[in-house]
């Protein structure tokens, strides 16, 4: 299909071939901006050159927010987290200049891993998807994954003889994000499986992990050794300390409640 061209279009006319004109280019922000942006022009009396990168610059910002979207979403995050709504002030542990270093991912170019070390419900979850989220929203191809969902996917496939492809799925993505390593001891196979996607990634892609121990979790010392150099080496280690964020915003909320009650 081809638009006939024709000089001294009236203003409706015009207005209709541009809505056509964007269909058939699958331009749908200049479709859907066009009229608002070219009274503006008009108004502003913007040059031809001027008119033409507004709207143009319109249509990349506009794909670039849904191809953000897009890798979000492809994540699989299982909540919105993000680095604004991390309290930096109740997690001193945590340096919030490292934090904003982090988040424009020259790490995750280089290939390199990233560890958060702390316990339960001192903010490790939170900075992993927040900082995930920075990498999608960056254009890296994201995945998170819970350790023991992870862990019990690769014995299935090893089961059912898919296994190669699993890790190499695995080893695609641009960061994978393992979340909640630590709170279930692994034996010996489920290490091993774990350790085989680790190797698959080393200085390629990296490792954002949240971890809350490791002698209790790797029952395999020589597996645990090994493994922990894969996540450490090169990379970034985050401590968020012993003391519960969660726990002491609930006994906060509580005190403030029975004050106010």
């Amino acid at each position: 299909m081809t638009l006939k061209r024709h000089r001294g279009l009236t203003e409706q006319a015009a207005t209709a071939a541009v809505d056509q004109a964007c269909r058939m280019l699958r331009l749908p922000t200049i479709r859907a901006q066009f009229p608002e942006l070219a009274e503006a022009a008009a108004r502003d009396q913007m040059s031809y050159r001027g008119f033409l990168a507004e709207l143009l610059m319109a249509e990349c910002d506009d794909r670039a927010r849904r191809r953000s979207e897009r890798r979000i979403k492809a994540a699989q995050f299982p909540r919105e987290k993000s680095l604004r709504a991390f309290d930096f002030e109740a997690n001193g542990n945590v340096d919030a200049a490292v934090i904003h270093t982090l988040a424009t991912c020259e790490w995750g170019k280089k290939g390199l891993p990233l560890c958060l070390i702390g316990d339960s419900g001192t903010g490790k979850s939170h900075l992993l998807i927040a900082l995930g989220t920075e990498a999608a929203m960056a254009d890296f191809r994201v995945r998170y994954t819970l350790a023991t969902k992870l862990v019990n996917e690769l014995v299935e496939a090893a089961d059912e003889k898919v296994l190669t492809k699993t890790i190499a799925r695995y080893g695609r993505v641009d960061l994978l994000c393992i979340d909640e390593l630590g709170y279930m001891a692994l034996d010996r196979h489920g290490a091993e499986l774990l350790f085989q996607v680790l190797t698959e990634r080393e200085e390629k892609n990296s490792v954002a992990i949240a971890f809350g121990g490791w002698i209790k979790t790797f029952t395999d010392p020589r597996l645990c050794s090994a493994i922990v150099d894969r996540l450490t080496f090169g990379g970034n280690i985050i401590e968020t300390g012993t003391d519960s964020y969660r726990l002491a915003s609930a006994r906060a909320a509580r005190a403030q409640s029975a004050a106010s009650g």
